[in-house]
């Protein structure tokens, strides 16, 4: 819950924040530190990204940190933000992102699935999804190169493939997109 306790703050105290998790764990725990920290302009749902137990047009924000790359059907993911938001409710994500393909050995490592970088997706598709989703004034706020240990590679694959793989042109990148949902569902006429 530590975003939706750090979100709480901006929203003050006739705000309301509500958290998504889909582990009950994660949820029991969220909620047990809200009431130990005496937050009540908090809730916590367990639930799905690709399918939010939230009404739709509720949400004046949406908030992301570093989850998207793990969940594979991103669309659906985009889709869904765009549906709980309300007009001219806005989005942002701190997520990663590639350019360039990530070896095979890479991919399938589960503490690069961990550390978020194996489902990541290009970086060019990450925003072309979300612009398909309807979202306007897309923008990237932050971008940060990531780099791998090399004791980490060596992990993965032999010095010869890491040396190939230093000559690739690979960018893994944190980054923090700002999107806005416009102030009518696209080709109504409203605006």
């Amino acid at each position: 819950g530590n975003d939706v306790f750090v979100a709480r703050r901006a929203v003050g105290e006739n705000g309301k924040v509500i958290g998504i998790d889909f582990t009950e764990a994660m949820i029991n725990k969220a909620r047990n530190n809200a009431e130990k920290l005496g937050f009540n302009n908090v809730e916590f749902r367990l639930g799905d990204i690709e399918k939010m137990p939230v009404n739709s047009n509720v949400a004046d924000v949406v908030l992301s940190n570093c989850v998207l790359n793990l969940v594979p059907n991103k669309k659906a993911v985009f889709e869904e933000m765009f549906r709980v938001l309300k007009s001219r409710g806005r989005f942002s994500i701190s997520d990663i992102v590639l350019d360039g393909i990530l070896p095979e050995k890479l991919q399938s490592a589960a503490e690069m699935y961990a550390g978020c970088v194996s489902g990541a997706i290009q970086k060019d598709d990450y925003l072309k999804v979300i612009h398909q989703a309807g979202f306007v004034n897309i923008s990237v706020l932050k971008e940060k190169r990531i780099i791998i240990p090399k004791e980490t590679l060596l992990q993965y694959m032999s010095a010869e493939e890491l040396e190939s793989f230093g000559k690739k042109d690979l960018g893994i990148y944190s980054i923090t997109v700002y999107a806005e949902k416009p102030c009518c569902e696209p080709g109504s006429g409203c605006c």
